[in-house]
């Protein structure tokens, strides 16, 4: 069987985005132009579907469970004309977890803690806060939730689990990914043995 086609959206953007906020595991609402990302994604994936004769009907559709990937996820399927609450949650999605830092900024971090900071900068990949998260872990949650696909995949969820994927696929190292951007408001496709980004 062909690996599953996914169709990636990181969540819109929300007021902490804004202010350079770690957010983690904190539910942080979209903000105004974070709605205006998501259902620009929408369309986006309305877009694809048209070019690629598919239907909505055979895709699986899942979101983290945190708030800001599951209004995404809506205003998506609102764009899509999809009813709104039809799709799946899987915790595995959730963001990486930044323990003591959620809800600081890189440079209150860095001031909170110079030494373990300058760790994590250097080893990104596997350094994680005080009661966080490694990226080697989340690899790990995300290369088990890849390897469970049985059909192509619309996922919403968020910048630290689409580095992981990325790295899980091979389609990046932990070097690359550690510090790539993830647009928001874009539709990364994972297919065909590797990655395409429509904004």
């Amino acid at each position: 069987m062909p690996a599953p086609t996914i169709y990636y959206i990181r969540h819109g953007e929300t007021e902490w985005n804004a202010e350079g906020r770690l957010q983690g595991v904190q539910d942080v609402p979209l903000n105004d132009l974070g709605r205006k990302q998501a259902a620009g994604a929408g369309r986006i994936l309305a877009d694809l579907f048209a070019r690629d004769g598919r239907s909505d009907q055979s895709l699986k559709f899942v979101a983290s469970p945190l708030g800001r990937a599951r209004q995404t996820m809506e205003l998506v399927r609102g764009v899509l004309r999809l009813p709104l609450p039809d799709y799946a949650i899987d915790d595995r999605l959730r963001e990486i977890g930044y323990g003591i830092w959620e809800g600081s900024t890189l440079a209150q971090a860095q001031a909170e803690d110079p030494d373990l900071f300058a760790r994590r900068q250097a080893e990104k990949w596997t350094v994680s806060p005080p009661g966080g998260e490694s990226y080697v872990a989340v690899q790990a949650r995300m290369n088990a939730w890849y390897n469970q696909l049985e059909a192509d995949t619309v996922a919403v969820a968020h910048g630290g689990t689409a580095r992981a994927l990325m790295v899980a696929l091979g389609l990046e190292t932990p070097e690359s990914a550690a510090d790539l951007t993830i647009e928001q408001g874009a539709v990364y496709v994972f297919g065909d043995g590797g990655l395409r980004k429509y904004s």
